[in-house]
């Protein structure tokens, strides 16, 4: 029977991830109402935290767009890029990790994107090699950024093993960057230049290709919204308040002494405010303070792209890992009892397992909240888990995520493309040096630091 369910919950993830958008959340609700009304599973809670973090922060990040605070930081990314045009390869993937961690969603590298495209076409340097490292570098950094949804799943399954988000962020932060800078000397000469590419020689000789070519406008001197500078300032000092008090949960208020005091959601038995009700409060209210100091209105934030993206991933999350979790729930000790020697053995496989869930998933996230705590039952480490975190960023491997897609479509020389067989695209390899360093480098980080 078991087997049965697992083949609903894969085919369910795999329909969802070819609709793309929500197609995971409403794949993942009717793989649910299979398990509760065909097997008789009992439903696990849903992932609220999450879901709400997730709300949260894309909410923020959706202020600052709207108060042209995003236009703002593209355009300096756009001087240093554009200054230092012989080093794209290396700033492109960097300043897309560092917008990515900043900002705690990978949607954020559409802006930076045709820059990177446009900075490397003009210097005649083959852009699939800094265009497919800034893809894998805006996923490692979802891995690293305090106010990810990614790391907030990651807190809320590490919430009673004593470790918090100064750990995670700790061994993320080197780990992932090790893992860029590996996975960026794997491309530093891959490929043919583009004076030597026949396929781009090819298209140069349309006339109307080559002028299309130059001619992109250069933004670099538009004028700043009003407002987008402080949106900027706001946002900043609500990444450092949540870095702060992930780091010192002594900062946190404590209402265990108050007489009337109940437990709840957002506060823990012992009276402790909870990091993830935190990073909630903290990030809703820059939003309301971007509104009220930095010239804009909640009706442009709602319109703003990252909130629609907020919507897709919330519901995405929502539906399949509710019913990820409540198969695993379900069948957690024939589970546990098939992997627990292969993982007591072999505890590396536990990341492959995280690697695979995560190509099917298309969230960081999604992975995270799913497995993780399997892996504590299975007799993990925490400090081990958060060493193989960056496991979960297997998104490249099926060309389907939407930043993989822009990214091609960003590259007009044609170089950075999905192959005849599919599975041999522009990011698979620097996509697995990338992550399979990553890995190696947060294992023995975590090692000494943990």
């Amino acid at each position: 029977m078991i087997f049965l369910q697992l083949a609903v919950v894969l085919v369910c993830i795999f329909i969802g991830a070819r609709m793309s958008g929500i197609g995971l959340g409403v794949m993942g609700m009717i793989g649910l109402l299979v398990m509760i009304f065909g097997f008789g599973l009992v439903p696990s809670d849903p992932p609220l935290e999450v879901m709400l973090i997730i709300m949260s922060v894309v909410t923020a990040a959706a202020a600052l767009q709207a108060a042209g605070g995003m236009d703002y930081l593209v355009k300096i990314a756009g001087q240093i890029l554009r200054s230092n045009p012989r080093q794209i390869t290396i700033l492109g993937p960097l300043i897309t990790y560092a917008f990515v961690l900043f900002a705690g969603t990978a949607h954020i590298s559409y802006s930076i994107m045709p820059i990177i495209a446009e900075v490397s076409i003009k210097n005649r340097i083959r852009p699939e090699r800094a265009m497919s490292m800034s893809v894998i570098g805006a996923y490692m950094a979802i891995t690293a950024s305090p106010v990810s949804a990614a790391a907030a799943a990651m807190l809320t399954v590490l919430a009673a093993t004593g470790l918090g988000l100064f750990d995670i962020l700790m061994v993320a932060i080197p780990a992932t960057l090790i893992g860029l800078f590996a996975g960026i000397l794997f491309v530093w000469k891959r490929g043919k230049e583009l004076s030597e590419d026949p396929e781009f020689l090819e298209r140069m000789k349309d006339p109307a290709f080559a002028k299309n070519l130059e001619g992109k406008k250069d933004a670099a001197d538009a004028e700043d919204a009003p407002g987008a500078v402080k949106s900027v300032v706001i946002f900043s000092l609500a990444v450092a308040s949540v870095v702060i008090f992930g780091s010192f949960p002594q900062f946190l208020p404590d209402f265990g002494n108050r007489p009337d005091f109940n437990p709840g959601f957002a506060v823990s038995e012992a009276g402790h405010l909870l990091m993830p009700s935190m990073i909630m409060i903290i990030m809703l209210a820059a939003t309301g303070l971007i509104i009220l100091f930095a010239n804009t209105s909640a009706g442009k934030v709602t319109k703003a792209s990252l909130f629609s993206s907020a919507g897709q991933a919330t519901i995405a999350v929502f539906g399949v890992v509710w019913m990820s979790s409540t198969f695993m729930d379900n069948n957690f000790e024939a589970i546990q009892n098939t992997l627990g020697e292969l993982v007591a053995s072999f505890p590396w496989s536990f990341a492959i397992a995280l690697f695979v869930l995560s190509m099917l998933l298309y969230s960081q996230a999604s992975t995270a909240k799913a497995l993780m705590p399997l892996g504590l039952a299975l007799g993990l480490p925490p400090a081990y888990l958060i060493g193989i975190f960056p496991a979960v960023n297997g998104h490249f491997f099926i060309p389907g995520y939407p930043t993989l897609l822009m990214a091609i479509e960003f590259d007009r020389t044609g170089t950075t493309r999905i192959g005849k067989y599919v599975l041999n695209h522009s990011f698979m390899l620097p996509g697995l040096v990338t992550t399979i360093v990553a890995v190696v480098a947060g294992l023995l980080l975590q090692s000494v630091l943990l």
